[in-house]
Order: structure tokens, then C-alpha cells, then sequence
């Protein structure tokens, strides 16, 4: 039985606190009001940035010393309006921050869920003796989806203004802020019908996460393989709910923040981006139990496996960017290219810097056979890989939510350690509650005696 250190728990809470230190820092320091807007506005001008905004104050105070007075309160109108807008986007980004974290983990827990089950649908020979590892990991779900579910009816309730289309009169057409895009998709992105989406995408995860480890620890106990066919039966089911309820996911809490564009490829490029995330967390954990005496039977070949199938789906996901980003493109649809436009002048660094984290150094590093038999060289790339998709993450919805007011701070690098700490003292405290070897699988044996 692995028993949890008392140093890695001390580690977890230290982040944990540091994390609530971070966060609570990003909304204390959020402006309040127009007022300090303008300040902070003038501030950056006169150390020469954002031109933009020194130009609209410059604009307002020449039409006020304008003798006609239409044309004064018409760029005071502006000025106030524009004001308005870069307030909102400063108070969304502690808001975001939180958001960026708190989905990329929960979704990479789901990577790690739809994986064990692709591996028992498959009839794996070679992954049982890593399941336990995958369950460890996804008892963080339940967590996770909590403060997710928390997360997204604050934003419903008015909490922050991190969704546009929820905003205060979008589908009205008396009011100021009415859309009519937005309107035209008010049959489906409406709050109601949103979160209940929500509620039942994650009670399905759930729900399937909690059956597969209870018959998983039942086979330990069984003289016959009933359990096994059980979850066999129920990853078969969970499969076809969790393709479907992806896509729809990816839509409603990723894509919507960018209410007047979509993509169809977008459901399959938010997979490859979290399953690759899931399959590197099962990696770097069990590469960490190994280290402290664990999982006597996993060997060279089982992290080698993992290592193929993180390189695997990181030229996957790559397909799926590049495919996105060159037919949009191409086409050059004022409509579609905005979307990157907005990514490549205003989150440049960012933008392609995930590109290099998530193909170019796991292309460099991972397409050589025997460095994925090597643990400190799986732990180095494994990192950069989660780092690269958290990324890919911000640069999909912090655009949507902050627009050019975006930096990594305090708020970001908190949300950050905040999760981090939480999933590690939840994952590893699962660890110790039943055995590290699913004694009872049917291809247990053949696990155990695996090589390539």
C-alpha cells in the first residue's frame, strides 16, 4: 500500500495557501471603478503604452474644447464606454485566471478517465498494472467538477462578466448592449439550458468514474470476471457519452467565449489537447511512484508505451492546429480570421510559444526510442507538455474574456499552484486507499510480463 509522504502533503498545502495568496492578490488589485481606469490608462500612456487609449483621451479633451456640443458629448459618450470595457476586462482576469486553471484540470483528469476506458474497451494487455494510477488520478474529478460547476453559475449569476453572451441585454434589440448574432443563438447559448448541459456532462463523468473504480476493486474479490465484463459494458457506454458530450462541452465552456465564431474542428482540438495532457499526468505519476519503491511491475516498456502515445497525440493535436489555423487562413473569411488575428497580434508569445512546447519539443525529444525509455528525460518533456497545453488553454480563452489586457501575474501563477496543490493532495491521498496492483484483471499477468 503506498502511504502518502508527509514532505509531498506539506508541498500541497504550501501551494495550496500560496495559490488562495495569488488569487486573493489578482481581485484585490482589480480596479474598481472607472476612475482608476483612467489613471492606470494615463499611467500607461505616459510611459508610452497602449497609443490607442492616449488617443481616445486625447480625442475626448479636443471635442470638449470643441465648440459644438454634439460632437463632445458624443467622444466623452465613447471615452466613458471605452473605459467601461477595459474595467470589465481587467476585473475578468483574476476571474479568468481561475477559470484557465480550473478547467485544464479538470479536463486533463478527464483525459486521464477517457483513456482507462479506450483500455478497457480495448482489452489492453499491457495497461493494467497502470490502473490503479488512473484511478488515483481520477478521483480528482469529483473536485474538480464541483468548483468548476461553482465557477460557471457565478458566471451565470452576474458574478463576472467573463462570458459575453450573458451579458446584460445581448438579445434584446431595445437594449444598448444587443447582438444580433448572439440573439441568433440565444435558442441554445441561453443560461437555463447552459448549465443544466453542464450538470449533466459532468454527473455522466462522474457517475461512470464512480462505477469503474468500484468494479475494479470488486474483481480483486471476485472468483469469476463479472466485474471485468461490467466495466467493460460500462466503458463502452461512457465512450459514446463522453464523445458526444465533449464536442458539446468544447463549445459551451471554450468556444463561447468567442460568441461569433466557431469552428468544426474545435471539439476534437480541445480532446487531443487535454487527453495528451491526461496520458502525461499518468506518466509523470507513475514515474514518481516507481521512484519511491512502487509499482514493482512496471517496467521500461510500460513508460515507453506511454511515452509513444504522448508523442502520438502531440503530432495529433498539432494535425488538428494546423489544420484549424491554415484552412481559416486561407479562406481569409473577415468572420473566421479575426479569430486568430486577435491571437497572433495580441497574444503572440504565448500563441506560438505553445505551438513549440507542444510539437516542436516533443517531436525533438520524444521521436527517439530510447529517450522514452528514460524517466528524467519523460519527466522533462512531460512537464514542458503540460505547461504548452495550460497555454493553449489561455490563448483559447483569455482573448474572449480580457482581450489585449492579458499578462501573467499573480492571479494566473496563484490559480495555478491553488489546483496544482489540490490535485496533488487529493490524487495522492487516493493513492493510499486500496492497493497499487488491480490483482484480479483478467490481463494482469500479461501486464505484469510486458515487453517491447
Amino acid at each position: 500500500m503506498y502511504t502518502f509522504s508527509s514532505k509531498l502533503k506539506t508541498f500541497s498545502i504550501i501551494l495550496m495557501v500560496l495559490g488562495v495568496l495569488g488569487i486573493g492578490y489578482g481581485f484585490l488589485t482589480a480596479p474598481k471603478d472607472i476612475h482608476e481606469v483612467e489613471s492606470l490608462l494615463a499611467e500607461e500612456s505616459h510611459h508610452g503604452g497602449h497609443a490607442v487609449e492616449h488617443a481616445v483621451t486625447a480625442n475626448a479633451h479636443d471635442a470638449h474644447s470643441s465648440k459644438d456640443k454634439h460632437v463632445a458629448d458624443a467622444h466623452q459618450d465613447a471615452h466613458t464606454e471605452h473605459l467601461e470595457h477595459v474595467l470589465h476586462q481587467l476585473q475578468n482576469k483574476p476571474w479568468s485566471a481561475v477559470y484557465v486553471a480550473s478547467i485544464f484540470f479538470l479536463l486533463l483528469t478527464m483525459g486521464v478517465l477517457a483513456f482507462y476506458a479506450i483500455q478497457q474497451v480495448a482489452s489492453a494487455g499491457w495497461s493494467p498494472v497502470l490502473f490503479r494510477v488512473m484511478h488515483g488520478i481520477t478521483s480528482f474529478l469529483p473536485v474538480a467538477s464541483v468548483l468548476f460547476f461553482i465557477m460557471l453559475l457565478l458566471s451565470g449569476l452576474h458574478f463576472n462578466h467573463i462570458f459575453a453572451w450573458l451579458a446584460e441585454g445581448v438579445t434584446d434589440p431595445n437594449h444598448a448592449n444587443y447582438d444580433a448574432i448572439i440573439a441568433g443563438k440565444s435558442g441554445y447559448l441561453n443560461f437555463p439550458f447552459w448549465i443544466l448541459r453542464a450538470a449533466i456532462f459532468l454527473a455522466g463523468w462522474n457517475l461512470y468514474n464512480y462505477i469503474s473504480r468500484k468494479n475494479c476493486l470488486a474483481q480483486d474479490e471476485a472468483n469469476d470476471d463479472l466485474y471485468y465484463k461490467k466495466n467493460f459494458k460500462a466503458s463502452a457506454g461512457f465512450l459514446v457519452f463522453f464523445i458526444v458530450s465533449e464536442s458539446i462541452m468544447s463549445w459551451d465552456w471554450i468556444m463561447s467565449f468567442d460568441p461569433h465564431w466557431f469552428s468544426t474542428l474545435f471539439g476534437w482540438y480541445v480532446f487531443a489537447s487535454f487527453f495528451v495532457s491526461g496520458i502525461t499526468t499518468i506518466a509523470l505519476v507513475t514515474i514518481y511512484l516507481k521512484s519511491k519503491g512502487f509499482l514493482e511491475f512496471v517496467n521500461t516498456s510500460h513508460i515507453h508505451d506511454l511515452a509513444k502515445f504522448m508523442f502520438g497525440i502531440s503530432i495529433f493535436w498539432t494535425y488538428l492546429w494546423f489544420s484549424q489555423f491554415m484552412l481559416i487562413w486561407y479562406a481569409d473569411i473577415p468572420e473566421e480570421v479575426t479569430y486568430f488575428v486577435t491571437r497572433i497580434q495580441e497574444y503572440n508569445i504565448t500563441f506560438f510559444g505553445a505551438v513549440v512546447m507542444n510539437f516542436v519539443f516533443p517531436l525533438l525529444i520524444l521521436i527517439n526510442t530510447d529517450f522514452k525509455r528514460i524517466s528524467w528525460v519523460i519527466v522533462m518533456a512531460g512537464t514542458v507538455i503540460l505547461v504548452g497545453h495550460y497555454l493553449d488553454f489561455f490563448n483559447m480563452i483569455m482573448p474572449g474574456s480580457v482581450g489585449d489586457r492579458w499578462f501573467i501575474g499573480a492571479a494566473e501563477i496563484g490559480s495555478i499552484f491553488f489546483f496544482f496543490g489540490l490535485f496533488i493532495l487529493v490524487v495522492f491521498t487516493a493513492l493510499t486507499k486500496s492497493p497499487l496492483l488491480a490483482k484480479r484483471n483478467p490481463f494482469i499477468e500479461e501486464s505484469k510480463h510486458f515487453h517491447y
